[in-house]
């Protein structure tokens, strides 16, 4: 476990806030990968300040083995990790976020929980296996921009299979205290642009005003959530069990003597797997036309525009599927659960790889929080599993 604490220390070091470059913690991967003979392929975005990895290691004869406790075509399993942290602007932290400091079985930094730690169990199993003759490859995955609603991921999948093939397994290692998991929602985020007419207030009434548009719009929302809540499907492992709609920002206006003429919402769907969610924002689309026919007749340019800013997949795995009891051996955890939060699992699962989040910290406890920290505790429970999965594949 010391050589994922150095690790960890490194990664920490690095202040991979979503806004800013990921590149000199890429390098630093890269190059740590590829001196032990990983086949390392980077996918860049579209400004080239930020980059995400596959990495392969397969047998040094080229032989594979075609089945490994469950595998079926010898593609291995894939570690996967992403590289940014959230903000700590704002935050009160007793220590400095970006320098890795131990306290007793605490080990504090930005991003320990979330999720750096597992990428540093991956690199630290990545130079294990590097020393052993595999019979069956390893794969890793480390991804850019997953906390601004998994965008890395969204553009670096297509490069997987080209670049590494598809494994038999991923096990995504985000915070669960190393409790396999199966399942999350997943989500739309989205932006409502209302447009109405501007002109003086003393007039007001005869405008369209846009902030009126958005309240309406607010409430119809509301009212589709309760029907939601009512009648729709149901997953009671959640302590949310329906798909939720949620209204995060309403802005517009520019003064108070002048009738606004376009106002913006910031909204998302958090849907089941089981949900379809073009059918959930089909029925969003309705709400809006329903509020513009109303208004169209005294402003033919009424409007509500809604478009699609980001999301991710959701995951549901069945709990009786042959990757969650790999899983669960490999964690030494017979339970298995479902989280609240978001992943970049379900990418992997669109694919047909068995997907399975399970990795050190608590999200709970310590994800996004000042004074964030994982146990060593965690870590060590953590290098046993991958322990574990080295001597499957060896």
């Amino acid at each position: 476990m010391t050589d994922t604490i150095s690790i960890l220390e490194r990664l920490v070091s690095f202040p991979t806030v979503s806004a800013d470059s990921n590149l000199a913690l890429i390098d630093f991967v890269e190059s740590y990968l590829t001196e032990r003979g990983f086949a390392v392929h980077r996918t860049v975005n579209e400004d080239g300040t930020k980059a995400g990895l596959f990495a392969r290691l397969t047998p040094k004869d080229g032989a594979v083995d075609g089945a490994v406790d469950g595998a079926v075509d010898g593609a291995g399993v894939l570690l996967s990790a992403h590289s940014d942290v959230v903000p700590v602007a704002g935050q009160n932290w007793h220590v400095d976020p970006f320098t890795l400091t131990a306290e007793d079985d605490k080990l504090y930094g930005r991003g320990t929980t979330d999720m750096k730690g597992f990428l540093a169990a991956m690199l630290s199993l990545a130079d294990r296996a590097s020393k052993v003759d595999l019979k069956s490859p390893l794969s890793l995955a480390v991804s850019y921009d997953e906390e601004v609603g998994c965008v890395g991921i969204r553009r670096m999948i297509d490069d997987m299979e080209p670049g590494i093939g598809l494994p038999d397994l991923c096990i995504i290692g985000e915070p669960t205290d190393m409790q396999p998991t199966i399942g999350h929602k997943g989500k739309l985020s989205l932006r409502a642009t209302c447009i109405g007419q501007s002109g003086h207030s003393a007039l007001a009434p005869q405008f369209v005003n846009a902030l009126h548009l958005a309240s309406e719009f607010v409430i119809g929302l509301t009212a589709l959530q309760e029907t939601i809540a009512e009648s729709g499907l149901k997953d009671e492992a959640y302590s949310v069990p329906y798909s939720t709609i949620h209204v995060g920002t309403l802005s517009g206006g520019t003064a108070l003597n002048i009738v606004p003429d376009r106002a913006d919402i910031e909204f998302e769907i958090r849907h089941l797997a089981a949900d379809d969610p073009d059918a959930l924002l089909a029925r969003v689309v309705e709400v809006a036309r329903e509020i513009e026919d109303r208004y169209r007749p005294r402003f033919d340019g009424a409007e509500i525009r809604i478009d699609r800013v980001g999301g991710y997949p959701g995951l549901d795995m069945p709990a009786a599927h042959a990757a969650v009891d790999r899983v669960r051996a490999l964690s030494g955890v017979n339970s298995i659960g479902k989280v609240a939060f978001g992943t970049e699992a379900g990418f992997f699962a669109e694919r047909g790889i068995p997907t399975v989040v399970c990795g050190p910290g608590s999200m709970e406890g310590q994800g996004h929080k000042p004074d964030e920290y994982v146990t060593r505790d965690q870590l060590a429970a953590c290098d046993r599993m991958l322990d574990r999965l080295l001597d499957q594949l060896t």
